[in-house]
């Protein structure tokens, strides 16, 4: 089975992190092949940022749908440019947020979502009624960390404020578990995990392992309906690559 996991943004330091902790959760005779975009912005934390990674986004998916690929994960917390993506794919496509969310459901009643600038949070509360999870998730909660100070290897003062937030969290939320609101995180899943003694979900994992179980079950990506492929039209200019065939 090859899963190709995408980071929208274009930092190879993301890419190789969020390939580590994708490799460590899948099935033996699993491969993940890391991809990012070749053109847009170096991370996504704006509205901006999203509309200038979509091209990129989706040439890669294109090129894992001609590579053969049995599912895509799209690796950035705003889910960005996935209902597009699933009108390109027949594999199945996941984002990484709407996967965390899901699996935080399915071992706490209650959960909240620790995230990088307070800016995003608004992207993530819109995910969350998209997703039919605004009865589930207490609070999205900031960190002030910027996601480039992510990709780098997270140092320990970072380390000690997802850590202390996530605290907080379980504090004064009253939440069962936490989802981790950036790729960018996905080294601290388990450690996280271990010290607070509830779940805590990186959406890179469980993503894939969603992305894995679909895979394995058949599953593609409908297209009746939302999904349905674009009907032929020209595009013109830089976007002329991206013109739906007949």
């Amino acid at each position: 089975m090859k899963l190709q996991l995408i980071n929208p943004n274009t930092t190879a330091a993301m890419t190789d992190k969020m390939a580590v902790a994708a490799r460590q959760v899948v099935s033996v005779g699993t491969q993940i092949l890391a991809v990012q975009s070749a053109t847009g912005p170096a991370s996504i934390e704006t509205a901006v940022d999203e509309a200038l990674a979509l091209p990129g986004l989706l040439a890669q998916i294109k090129a894992g749908e001609a590579a053969g690929v049995d599912a895509h994960v799209i690796a950035c917390f705003g889910d960005p440019g996935l209902r597009a993506a699933r009108e390109l794919a027949t594999a199945p496509v996941i984002g990484i947020a709407e996967a965390a969310m899901q699996m935080a459901c399915l071992v706490a009643s209650s959960f909240s979502v620790v995230t990088t600038l307070a800016r995003t949070v608004p992207t993530a509360q819109r995910l969350l009624v998209d997703y039919g999870m605004t009865s589930r998730c207490r609070r999205v909660r900031a960190t002030g960390i910027a996601v480039l100070e992510l990709e780098a290897q997270t140092s320990d003062l970072l380390r000690k404020k997802i850590g202390d937030e996530c605290r907080l969290a379980l504090a004064e939320d009253g939440v069962g578990a936490i989802v981790l609101g950036c790729a960018g995180m996905a080294d601290l899943c388990t450690e996280l995990t271990q010290a607070l003694g509830v779940p805590v979900i990186d959406g890179v994992t469980a993503a894939v392992k969603l992305a894995e179980a679909l895979a394995g079950l058949g599953l593609r990506t409908s297209k009746q309906g939302d999904y349905a492929r674009p009907g032929a039209k020209p595009y013109v200019g830089v976007m002329a690559q991206f013109a739906p065939a007949a």
